[in-house]
């Protein structure tokens, strides 16, 4: 009974043997701006870290927490536009068929 299980399991969800580069280039394809909002998120993190060195009297606590800020905000950024572009290209930009 487990075998059969598992059989119908790896056949409602082939996702499940791709490795991750796989399921990176598959969220990519589903959400093209879910690879902005990781750039966005890659560059802040950056310059938070160049920044570090020249941050003068501010605690690293404070510093660190706009810094999450900032990295949340572009993440969160990114997300409503691919969220927008989706919505947008399914309800605006969508071709009626038959009229």
């Amino acid at each position: 009974m487990n075998s059969l299980f598992q059989s119908n399991a790896m056949v409602n969800a082939p996702h499940m043997e791709e490795g991750s580069g796989d399921k990176l280039a598959r969220k990519a394809k589903e959400s093209p701006f879910m690879p902005i909002g990781l750039a966005g998120l890659a560059a802040v993190c950056g310059i938070g870290i160049y920044k570090y060195k020249t941050r003068g009297s501010m605690s690293t606590s404070v510093f660190l927490m706009q810094l999450r800020v900032a990295a949340q905000g572009t993440v969160v950024g990114a997300l409503t536009l691919g969220l927008a572009y989706t919505m947008a290209n399914e309800y605006l930009f969508k071709k009626k068929d038959g009229n």
